[in-house]
């Protein structure tokens, strides 16, 4: 999710990313306010949303919350990403 118009391409390249990787992703560029978005979200129980604004376009980074509504912080796409697996190796 981005938080204005300015983060539309970095999210999209976050997007990829994921993808890129196998993991289902995708895109909510509305031009709606965070909060509204966050809440929308989370009452479809997605495991994990990611948030892009100013702060993290320019620092390369991604702010995430699970599913519980934890704030689990920015870390970079690869961090994420490696969470990610290591969650779904333990699953298997």
């Amino acid at each position: 999710m981005n938080i204005s118009r300015a983060q539309i391409d970095y999210a999209q390249e976050v997007t990829a990313q994921l993808r890129q990787h196998g993991i289902r992703a995708s895109l909510d560029l509305r031009n709606e306010k965070i909060t509204y978005k966050i809440r929308e979200h989370s009452l479809q129980k997605l495991p994990y949303q990611i948030i892009v604004g100013d702060e993290e376009v320019r620092t390369n980074m991604i702010a995430v919350r699970n599913r519980a509504g934890e704030n689990l912080g920015q870390m970079t796409c690869q961090a994420f990403l490696e969470c990610l697996k290591e969650e779904i190796s333990l699953k298997l």
